[in-house]
């Protein structure tokens, strides 16, 4: 039976380290250390210079974990990019990532094939499904995921969107998906979405109902509220949800394996809030401290991009080890909900 396991993990953040107390001195954002760390775990997040996008954040996860992995790009038989922050509306950032892999150039030009997953902050794992389906099927034999997002360019940095602007930071994070007859890798993703509560979290500057989508001035100028613009967010209904539906999420991944909490060895969680996952590890599942890992306190919430980026940093710290068994769940807008069970 062929099987999908991750041979190569890889991450980037930019540089530029901005602090809680750096909102406040170059943003102008009333808001204070102390009441953002208390609420969501968050000291610290990193802001992409002018001019990179994610993509290019995406390259470089990508050269890591394809240099972890052994191969070259061109062993590829897919590329699968998860965002929620493209560089365009169109088309997606999965192309612009081959381009600046080397694909369509030189010598040995391979149009590996790309594919754009809008799920998010359950994005990866979304991913991880398609690329696990697409290795059993027998349809591709590696498979590159990468979770990507440049967050600070689309923040409303000032007072009046800081409940937003405090959580989120730039980051990319890649893995290497390839077939093995080996008895490891993915166990099961197990995937959930409510469309009903769609709005509690989002973006509506592309409402495409909307005509023209964006409101011209009498010179052709594109007007746009602030609450169209930047992304709205119900705290406490976002906070609700997410608790409950990661909770069942790994209790189901759980259940249809026949797994016992002792038994895993690593929890991966979406790196939303600090509080989310001290919640649903701490008091509704009982998970252990040691087995839960957390980056939030430095990256902030990178969306697609926080378990990749987890993965990454797990592997080169020594925590995360051929062997162990993982259990990886998050949540996000839509709502979609989504965990998985991996040997690893």
């Amino acid at each position: 039976m062929t099987n999908a396991t991750i041979t190569g993990t890889g991450f980037y953040v930019p540089p530029r380290v901005v602090t809680n107390d750096d909102l406040i001195r170059e943003f102008g954002i009333e808001t204070s250390d102390e009441w953002i760390q208390q609420r969501t775990g968050i000291r610290e997040r990193r802001f992409a210079d002018a001019g990179v996008g994610s993509a290019d954040l995406a390259l470089e996860a990508s050269k890591m974990a394809l240099d972890d992995a052994g191969i070259d790009a061109r062993d590829l038989d897919m590329i699968i990019f998860a965002t929620l922050s493209p560089e365009h509306c169109f088309p997606g950032s999965g192309v612009y990532l081959q381009d600046k892999l080397g694909l369509c150039a030189g010598e040995r030009i391979k149009y590996v094939p790309c594919l754009d997953i809008r799920n998010q902050c359950s994005g990866f794992l979304y991913g991880t499904q398609v690329a696990s389906a697409l290795i059993e099927s027998g349809q591709c034999r590696r498979v590159l995921l990468v979770g990507a997002e440049t967050h600070s360019h689309a923040l409303d940095l000032t007072t009046r969107g800081r409940t937003v602007a405090s959580l989120f930071g730039d980051g990319a994070g890649a893995a290497v998906f390839c077939a093995t007859e080996e008895d490891k890798g993915v166990r099961g993703v197990w995937l959930g979405a409510d469309g009903s509560n769609a709005d509690v979290l989002a973006q509506f500057i592309w409402s495409i109902d909307r005509f023209p989508f964006v409101e011209l001035d009498e010179d052709g100028w594109g007007r746009i509220p602030p609450q169209q613009l930047f992304a709205q967010m119900d705290g406490k209904t976002v906070f609700r949800h997410a608790v409950t539906k990661i909770a069942g999420a790994l209790m189901q991944a759980l259940g249809e394996t026949n797994t016992k909490i002792e038994d895993i060895d690593l929890f991966v969680l979406h790196q939303a809030n600090m509080r989310i996952n001290e919640y649903v590890a701490n008091k509704l599942l009982k998970v252990p401290e040691h087995k839960v890992v957390h980056i939030i306190e430095r990256y902030g919430n990178t969306t697609a991009a926080t378990i990749p980026i987890l993965l990454a940093e797990s592997v080169r710290a020594g925590i995360l080890n051929p062997g162990m068994k993982g259990a990886w769940a998050a949540f996000g807008p839509g709502s979609t909900w989504v965990s998985a069970i991996i040997d690893w």
